[in-house]
């Protein structure tokens, strides 16, 4: 755990590491670590959004030969297959999942119970919403496979969320983290990206606690 977390806040260095010593499968890795943290629904505590943003500020840096449009097509694919994934285990065991099974050993009932909050609040559209919660986008597709969802449903709400995800990420990265201040302070900027996504489930569970 003390790995991932100072994978997280110097994502930079560790990406750039990546890179000199698997050079093009770089961009399979990360597409692994996209696809992983959506799909396998017990992996919800992986690098999202701060992954797209720090190998986008390395590809808009000459020195890592990095392709930014590959990973604009990495990205975008990953979070979709992941969820569609993550939405057909949903639809299988979803309804039977208990704590002495395997995935329940895993999954936090209370995770599962703040997902099925905010998808019962905001409908379909909490597909692409959960796009940028952390936790919640990882069991949001199992929530809505479990709940029967029509997949064509879920695949255009999946579509819609995963495409402005990456134009923001990858966006954001690209143009603005190889800003010499963003550079100097990069684990704080990971620290804000994370706070900021993290504000929508914060407010959710202090709306709920004074209800």
């Amino acid at each position: 755990m003390s790995f991932l977390i100072d994978f997280i806040l110097h994502i930079d260095t560790h990406l750039i590491t990546i890179v000199n010593t698997f050079g093009n499968w770089t961009y399979l890795i990360l597409f692994t670590i996209i696809f992983v943290e959506t799909g396998a629904v017990i992996l919800p505590f992986l690098p999202g959004d701060s992954l797209l943003f720090a190998a986008s500020a390395l590809a808009a840096n000459s020195t890592y030969h990095l392709n930014i449009w590959v990973f604009v097509l990495l990205f975008w694919l990953a979070p979709i297959l992941g969820d569609s994934l993550n939405f057909f285990i949903g639809h299988k065991i979803g309804n039977s999942i208990n704590k002495n099974s395997f995935l329940g050993r895993f999954i936090k009932e209370e995770n599962l119970e703040h997902t099925r909050a905010f998808f019962e609040k905001h409908g379909g559209v909490a597909i692409s919403l959960a796009r940028f919660m952390p936790i919640i986008r990882t069991m949001s597709p199992f929530v809505a496979g479990s709940s029967h969802m029509p997949y064509n449903k879920f695949f255009r709400y999946n579509i819609l969320g995963a495409t402005a995800w990456m134009i923001l990420c990858c966006g954001s990265g690209y143009f603005f983290g190889n800003i010499p201040f963003v550079k100097e302070h990069f684990s704080l900027v990971v620290i804000g990206i994370i706070v900021v996504s993290l504000i929508p489930a914060i407010i959710g569970a202090f709306k709920k606690s004074t209800n």
